[in-house]
């Protein structure tokens, strides 16, 4: 009988490890299968497991759902945190970039400024403060290509910015300032230089004025001139001369009322009442009236109304004769001065009309307001003359009249003077406007006289205009 042999160790631990291999993994081809691998596999299924659980609870869902949308706002705090503080950053960086401009600006002003007037040195200083603010504002450019801008806090930086900025455009205000000052005294500087050049030629004119008034030498007409030569341009020469010495008087008087303070509105409204005058200037137009009007009243007489009219000394029936006698005369005059006519003949009709029409011209109470006292007036009446500039300047004036009556009785027929009605329609025949033509014709409204302030003249089949201060008619 044969024994039965006991199986062999290797043969049985083959068989088993083969049976469990299967019952594990029958797929598993291999051998030897690690342990680990397989165990985590499973621990991995495990957690599926687990979370699936987790997630078919309700109460986890809902504690998880909460979590995620504190998450959620917490992120979307967190990017709004972030875009402000970007915000803030832009903000501070144009902050500086305007102030930095602002920096330029003044330093370009103090350039400016240090040319005008040229200041060496300070245009050194304001070309370094330039080039200085614009590596600035260079360095500020190459910081935020590059992303790093190394700026103070936000609200610091502005601040800062803001003070920056300010400082400059006070700067730039002072630099402004003192520009303006010196162009200011460069302006008086001016005035003052053409107020003494101005002083200057009002005294020179004054001077020449003086002695073309007083001296015979410049004559209206020359003096070879001969009686059948005579024409109307002759007799408006000397028209023209005795208005110009009439206005030179008128002037000086003017300044006399003023410097004693009296009211021209006033005095202007006693002389032309109910006119109203478009300019305050344009009342000087009353006072010339005024002294024209005396001082040619009686002109179309022979002897200007004056009495004892044989010492003339020439035969009224005889025109011939009459024209020569005024002829004459009027050569005589023209070259003879105010002071050497009273000399010579201190009785003669001039003297005794120059005397008259100063008595009616000036006024005691004017006199007495201009000069204190009436002095002159009574040296006048008692037949001589003061030698004043007021008086040498009527006395002037009184001449040129006696020269224009001479001449006008030198034609024949005389010529003679008329008046305008006042309130009567502006004629340009027979007026002429001393305000001007553009003050004459207003468009469709129609102008009349005023009043006469000079009166014209009838030579021959010549008008010579009267002068005439004009206003619109009242509808």
């Amino acid at each position: 009988m044969d024994c039965m042999k006991p199986p062999s160790s290797e043969s049985t631990r083959s068989k088993f490890s083969k049976k469990f291999s299967k019952c594990i993994d029958p797929q598993t081809p291999s051998r030897f299968v690690p342990t680990q691998t397989k165990l985590k596999t499973l621990s991995e299924e495990l957690n599926i497991k687990i979370k699936d659980i987790r997630s078919s609870d309700p109460k986890l869902t809902k504690q998880k759902s909460r979590k995620n949308l504190a998450n959620s706002d917490e992120r979307q705090q967190q990017q709004q945190h972030c875009y402000n503080n970007n915000n803030v950053v832009k903000e501070a960086l144009v902050a500086k970039l305007f102030a930095s401009v602002s920096s330029i600006k003044a330093a370009y002003a103090e350039l400016q400024s240090a040319q005008f007037p040229y200041n060496g040195e300070a245009i050194k200083s304001a070309d370094e403060d330039l080039v200085s603010e614009l590596m600035v504002l260079s360095e500020l450019k190459q910081k935020y290509v590059c992303k790093h801008l190394d700026l103070p806090p936000p609200h610091v930086a502005q601040l800062l910015a803001e003070i920056q900025e300010q400082q400059s455009n006070i700067k730039t205000y002072e630099i402004t300032m003192k520009q303006m000052e010196w162009k200011m005294e460069q302006k008086d500087a001016q005035i003052a230089s053409l107020s003494r050049k101005f002083e200057d030629v009002t005294r020179g004119n004054k001077s020449l004025e003086k002695r073309l008034n007083s001296s015979g030498a410049l004559f209206p007409l020359r003096n070879n001139i001969t009686l059948l030569e005579l024409n109307q341009c002759h007799f408006s020469r000397v028209l023209h001369h005795f208005l110009r010495s009439l206005r030179h008087f008128i002037k000086h008087l003017v300044r006399e009322m003023e410097s004693k303070n009296w009211d021209m509105d006033l005095a202007a409204k006693a002389i032309q009442p109910n006119v109203v005058f478009a300019k305050s200037k344009h009342k000087i137009y009353a006072f010339e009236s005024y002294v024209a009007q005396i001082m040619i009243d009686g002109f179309n007489h022979h002897n200007f109304f004056l009495p004892d009219e044989v010492k003339l000394g020439f035969n009224s029936n005889n025109n011939n004769n009459k024209q020569q006698f005024f002829f004459d005369s009027f050569i005589k005059m023209q070259s003879l001065t105010t002071i050497q006519v009273f000399t010579q003949s201190p009785k003669c009709p001039f003297a005794r009309f120059c005397k008259g029409k100063y008595l009616k011209v000036v006024h005691p109470k004017m006199e007495c307001s201009i000069f204190g006292n009436l002095e002159q007036r009574k040296v006048i009446s008692s037949g001589a003359f003061p030698e004043t500039e007021f008086f040498s300047l009527f006395a002037e004036m009184a001449r040129r009249v006696w020269l224009l009556h001479c001449l006008a009785f030198s034609f024949d027929p005389p010529a003679v003077a008329f008046q305008v009605k006042r309130g009567c329609r502006f004629s340009e025949v027979y007026m002429e406007s001393v305000v001007g033509e553009e003050e004459v014709f207003t468009g469709d409204e129609s102008v009349m006289a005023a009043f006469t302030v000079v009166p014209g003249f009838k030579v021959g089949k010549t008008v010579i205009q009267s002068l005439v201060y004009t206003s619109p008619v009242k509808k």
